[in-house]
């Protein structure tokens, strides 16, 4: 099978889309074309794909003159940005829309009507598991993901402050948005915290083992992001999340649940410290529910599978 997998928002080296999808198909011994916004986010296209360069969020015309060389002679187009289905070519292969931001009813049921339309429920959230994490250490909190005011970037500079007398620095590892950047460059600058920017999925998720706790915060307009805790489960760090996590950590038995309030996260994270008996049990707890459930490799072949049904294709095995 040959496959095209396109975006013009997200990064080149998303986890989802280039750990996980693109990833198991190059497995399984498929092609895939992978049109993406690699100069804009000064990325080397992995080896064994073919690359397309567009610009991020391209106009109309950049972007379907993209897809064209995307497509051509592919048995599937797998687009994750919703922008894509107005952009797509005249001469096209069957089109999968991955729904990755939030959308209306409205919008799904218009692309329902013409494509393919995949939820989380069919290709679920997950990440890559570590066999044997590190226990939570004791004088550092972590945030992975990509930094907002939806997520919590202001309370996390004033919990970074919070936390110096207390010996325990915060790392914040992901990208950000533009009103965001100036925040965190200054809190950086004075010392409150480190902030590493945008860091692959791998390395960023072992720079986070060995933490005291991940945090996942949003305020009530977003979605705290499911694959953020499961990452920190995988990494056996316990949680610390705002309501919107809720359900996730709760099944798990994982961490620990607070308002999106300063003084509500500092205590949790103190609480923690305080006690690394309970750190061993919620990372150790999480860790099992993450490597039973949510173990990206024990869902590449069904993906793969899906996959080669979209495009007509017989399954076969995914090589391993």
């Amino acid at each position: 099978m040959r496959a095209c997998v396109a975006t013009t928002v997200h990064h080149p080296e998303d986890a989802r889309i280039m750990h996980r999808q693109i990833r198991a198909l190059l497995d399984a011994g498929h092609e895939v074309t992978y049109v993406a916004p690699f100069s804009y986010f000064n990325v080397t296209p992995a080896m064994g794909l073919t690359a397309v360069d567009v610009p991020r969020l391209a106009s109309r015309g950049r972007a379907r003159h993209a897809l064209r060389r995307g497509v051509r002679g592919a048995d599937l187009l797998l687009v994750h940005d919703h922008r894509l289905l107005r952009a797509l070519p005249h001469h096209r292969p069957p089109v999968v829309w991955d729904v990755r931001e939030p959308v209306t009813p409205r919008q799904l049921a218009r692309a329902g009507r013409r494509h393919r339309v995949v939820t989380p429920a069919e290709v679920p959230e997950a990440t890559l598991v570590a066999a044997s994490p590190p226990p939570p250490g004791g004088s550092r909190v972590v945030h992975l993901g990509r930094l907002s005011a939806e997520r919590g970037v202001t309370e996390l500079i004033g919990l970074a402050e919070r936390l110096i007398p207390h010996g325990i620095r915060l790392d914040l590892i992901g990208g950000a948005t533009p009103e965001a950047r100036p925040l965190l460059r200054d809190a950086q600058r004075v010392g409150l915290l480190d902030w590493f920017g945008y860091v692959p999925h791998r390395h960023a998720l072992r720079m986070a083992e060995g933490a005291l706790a991940g945090l996942s915060l949003a305020d009530g307009s977003v979605q705290a992001p499911p694959t953020t805790i499961m990452d920190y489960m995988g990494r056996g760090l316990p949680v610390i999340t705002t309501p919107q996590g809720a359900a996730l950590v709760e099944e798990a038995g994982c961490g620990l649940v607070v308002p999106l309030d300063v003084d509500a996260v500092l205590n949790a994270v103190l609480d923690l410290k305080e006690d690394p008996a309970r750190r061993a049990e919620l990372g150790a707890s999480g860790h099992a529910r993450a490597r039973l459930r949510h173990h990206w490799p024990d869902h590449a072949a069904a993906f793969v599978r899906r996959a080669e049904s979209w495009a007509g294709i017989t399954t076969h095995a995914l090589a391993v």
